[in-house]
């Protein structure tokens, strides 16, 4: 399978550390991007032009803004969209492919651990799942609205936990703790937490921490007073109405 990238940036370049079972082409038109990634790899084409389509499965990681000025000639055996609120109708209005796939991978993408929401055609499917696992785990949405919700929980959510993860950090340091030392505790929690639930309920984990009357007890009171568990679900529901903004 021939994979046409057009955008090298952040999210363009985690994708293609994953590629490496494809042939793939980069288009990307800042020279010294293309220059850093001739080093990087040498197994690819860098070109600073989008050639004909015809042939290839483009994966689309421009920024949004730049889709109207985007020009292209010839049908791709499919198209691969990372581009944030922008909806499959305007996608197939500007580029001609014979299958449209919608994406939305997070940050963690630049260490292959990206959560990214997959909506579009059934009939690429499959391989648009195994293109996009190639950066993390890929999941498959069965509509733009439901992609449009999962925005918030995979690609914004990661902004969200930085915060709560400086602040655990902030807490820790106000009481005396050494701030590397803390930052070292937050991101060991992080990575912990996220193993254990593939594997469990958030409450049973929850509630197997929080012993009668002990210090887990007493923090979860005092989160409850200051309605962290509402602020996240307020969180979400305005990034999923900002979400829908951004596609009109």
């Amino acid at each position: 399978m021939k994979i046409l990238l057009i955008g090298a940036g952040n999210m363009g370049g985690a994708m293609l550390a994953g590629l490496g079972e494809y042939d793939v082409t980069v288009v990307e038109s800042w020279e010294p991007r293309r220059r850093e990634l001739a080093r990087l790899y040498s197994n690819i084409r860098l070109l600073d032009s989008i050639p004909p389509l015809d042939g290839y499965v483009v994966l689309l990681a421009i920024k949004p803004q730049s889709l109207d000025a985007l020009k292209t000639e010839g049908e791709a055996q499919a198209l691969i969209s990372i581009l944030a609120g922008t909806p499959l109708a305007k996608l197939r209005e500007k580029i001609a492919a014979k299958a449209y796939i919608r994406a939305m991978p997070n940050i963690a993408a630049l260490k292959r651990k990206a959560v990214t929401s997959v909506t579009g055609d059934a009939s690429f499917k499959e391989e648009a799942l195994r293109i996009l696992s190639s950066i993390g785990k890929a999941i498959w949405l069965e509509s733009e609205k439901q992609l449009d919700i999962a925005t918030g929980i995979g690609g914004s959510a990661p902004a969200w936990m930085a915060l709560v993860a400086e602040a655990l950090a902030d807490g820790a340091v106000n009481l005396g703790l050494p701030r590397a030392v803390s930052y070292e505790y937050v991101a060991a929690l992080m990575d912990g937490m996220g193993a254990l639930l593939e594997e469990e309920h958030p409450a049973l984990l929850k509630d197997k921490v929080m012993s009668p009357g002990g210090t887990t007890a007493a923090g979860y009171a005092a989160l409850e007073k200051g309605r962290v568990r509402d602020s996240f679900i307020e969180a979400m529901a305005a990034c999923y109405r900002r979400s829908v903004e951004l596609g009109k």
